[in-house]
């Protein structure tokens, strides 16, 4: 395990340096000019002397390599630079808004895994019953819905029509302090959107291979043996059937993110949604390779994941192969 888990570190550190420069080089190519988004309406009337020394105070004088490496020397030793449109250091700006998005993401996981199996190890108990019909016709249905439809459609069902739950935001309007309360509430409407977008994946793969297992040896062996149903399948045909969901934990988080960027911005929820779509129309160099960076080291974290998952779940699959 610990062998895996060096050669995946050692491949991720060349994978996030032609991220960094990737994103350096787009960036250079934009059509946006980060002095005019820096400056805002005072650039209108800026002396073109002004802007310039603007420009070399933002360091995007510099050619497209230097300014990389600055960058990349810097963020090795743990500076990642200010972001020109928050006005603050980068480290600042992820530090407050990261653990919000984390806890949105891990809370959505959590409720599209839960679910999903749930959902699938029933409809694979009965296959072709009107529960595994109509779940799986929604599941169908939810892979092609988009996040933020989603999110609109809950907004205006359970927030503007219902009036249950609040339309946005991490606390009350007029509140000045944070609760858990509140936040736990305002927490329901944007992770159950993520969580049920996510979904679908995870209950065709859990009915699919639920639903296999019940036809192994195996299992007909432990029916043969007199065991209850529920042994059955809890105990053997979930745990065999649960084997190719694992790869899902990896091959989900790219898409968690997107979807994560998504609601964050149609309930206002104070993640990185924001600083990423500012950092992006602005060209803010140091924030938006610091946003990119992260992003790319939580996929190749969940792939790692999956893959010890999956090895710790079956004993015949070998970390060192």
């Amino acid at each position: 395990m610990a062998r895996m888990a060096g050669r995946r570190t050692l491949f991720a550190a060349p994978v996030l340096l032609v991220v960094t420069f990737g994103v350096f080089a787009v960036a250079a190519a934009s059509p946006f000019d980060p002095v005019k988004a820096y400056a805002g309406t005072a650039g209108l009337t800026a002396s073109q002397e002004n802007l310039d020394q603007l420009r070399v105070n933002l360091g995007v004088d510099q050619p497209l390599v230097e300014r990389w490496w600055n960058w990349l020397t810097s963020a090795v030793t743990g500076d990642l630079g200010d972001s020109s449109v928050m006005r603050q250091p980068v480290t600042d700006v992820i530090t407050e808004r990261l653990g919000w998005s984390v806890l949105l993401a891990v809370t959505a996981f959590l409720v599209a895994i839960l679910l999903g199996t749930s959902l699938g190890v029933l409809a694979a108990r009965r296959q072709g019953g009107w529960l595994d019909r109509s779940v799986s016709s929604a599941a169908y249905t939810l892979e092609a819905a988009p996040a933020f439809w989603l999110g609109l459609l809950a907004m205006w069902f359970f927030a503007l029509r219902l009036g249950v739950l609040p339309a946005g935001g991490l606390t009350d309007t007029d509140s000045e302090v944070v609760t858990f309360g509140q936040v736990a509430t305002h927490l329901v409407l944007p992770a159950a959107v993520l969580g049920v977008s996510q979904l679908p994946w995870f209950f065709l793969y859990v009915r699919q291979g639920v639903a296999d297992a019940l036809e192994e040896d195996p299992v007909r062996g432990a029916r043969a043996r007199g065991l209850d149903e529920r042994t059955v399948l809890l105990g053997h045909a979930l745990r065999s059937g649960m084997l190719p969901t694992l790869t899902l934990v990896g091959s989900r988080v790219p898409e968690l993110i997107t979807g994560a960027l998504l609601v964050e911005t149609v309930f206002s929820w104070p993640g990185i949604a924001a600083a990423t779509v500012q950092a992006a129309t602005s060209v803010d160099f140091p924030l938006l390779a610091a946003l990119t960076v992260l992003a790319t080291a939580a996929v190749l974290a969940g792939n790692l994941l999956s893959d010890l998952l999956y090895g710790l779940a079956d004993p015949r699959v070998g970390f060192d192969g």
